[in-house]
C-alpha cells in the first residue's frame, strides 16, 4: 500500500500543480536563471494521499479479531484513530499557514491543541508519567521520576518542538522533507529492530505509519530536488 501511495503522488502532483498557482499558491525559485512558478502547499497533496492510505489500511491490524470475531482490542482502535485526527489536525494547520500566512503565535497553540487527542488515549490507556532517568544522573535523582502532570506538558510541548523545527526551514528545495525523511526512516530502522524485543507491539504500531509516510515524503522530495 506505501508503494502505492507513493507512485500515485508522483503521478497526482504534476497533475494537479497548476491548481495551486491559479490559487495564487506558489513561489519563484530564486538564484535561478528561469522566473518559472513554483506551487507551493504541494505537502497537502502528499498528505492526504498518507491519510487515504491510513484509511484504508484502519481494518488490516485487526482482520483476524473481525474474522473470528474474538475479543476486538477497542484500546488499539482508539489508539490508532487518536493518531490519524492529530495528524489531520496538522495537516489543516499546515494548509492554513500556507493559505493564511499564520502568525508564530498561532503555530505555537494550534499544535498544541492538536496533540490533546494522543495525550487523552494516552491517559485512558496507560497514565504513565514515570521515566527513567539516565545513568550519570541517578546519582541525584535515582532510578526513576515520577512527573506527574508535567509528563503531560512536555508531551504537549514536544509536539509544538517538532511541527515548528521543521517549519521554521521553509523556503529552501528539499530540506523540510529531507529532513523528515532522515528522521521517519532512523525511526523505522529502529522499530525494525526492536520488533525482537518484549515491546514489539508498540514498534509495530510506529511501523504501520512510517512506512507510508516516507512513501508519500519520497515523491515529494523528488519534486522539491
Amino acid at each position: 500500500m506505501s508503494a502505492s501511495a507513493c507512485y500515485l503522488t508522483i503521478h497526482l502532483i504534476p497533475r494537479i500543480k497548476s491548481m495551486f498557482v491559479k490559487a495564487n499558491l506558489y513561489g519563484i525559485d530564486m538564484n535561478k536563471r528561469t522566473s518559472d512558478k513554483i506551487p507551493e502547499a504541494i505537502g497537502v497533496v502528499t498528505g492526504c494521499i498518507f491519510l487515504i492510505t491510513m484509511f484504508l489500511f484502519i481494518p488490516v491490524p485487526f482482520t483476524d479479531h473481525i474474522l473470528k470475531n474474538e475479543n476486538f482490542p477497542h484500546d488499539k482502535f482508539v489508539e490508532f484513530l487518536a493518531a490519524l485526527l492529530s495528524i489531520c489536525c496538522m495537516l489543516l494547520l499546515g494548509l492554513a499557514d500556507d493559505v493564511l500566512d499564520l502568525r508564530w503565535r498561532h503555530k505555537l497553540l494550534l499544535p498544541t491543541i492538536a496533540s490533546l487527542p494522543l495525550l487523552m488515549v494516552y491517559y485512558v490507556n496507560f497514565n504513565s508519567t514515570i521515566i527513567i532517568i539516565p545513568k550519570p544522573l541517578r546519582l541525584w535523582f535515582g532510578f526513576s521520576l515520577d512527573l506527574w502532570i508535567f509528563y503531560y506538558i512536555y508531551m504537549g510541548m514536544l509536539a509544538v518542538f517538532c511541527t515548528n523545527a521543521i517549519n521554521i526551514l521553509a523556503g529552501i528545495n528539499g530540506l523540510e522533507v529531507g529532513q523528515s525523511l532522515i528522521i521517519a526512516t532512523s525511526i523505522l530502522i529502529f522499530n525494525i529492530i526492536e520488533l525482537s524485543g518484549t515491546q514489539w507491539k508498540a514498534h509495530q504500531f510506529s511501523i504501520y505509519f512510517m512506512l507510508p509516510y516516507i512513501a508519500t515524503s519520497l515523491a515529494l522530495f523528488k519534486f522539491n530536488w
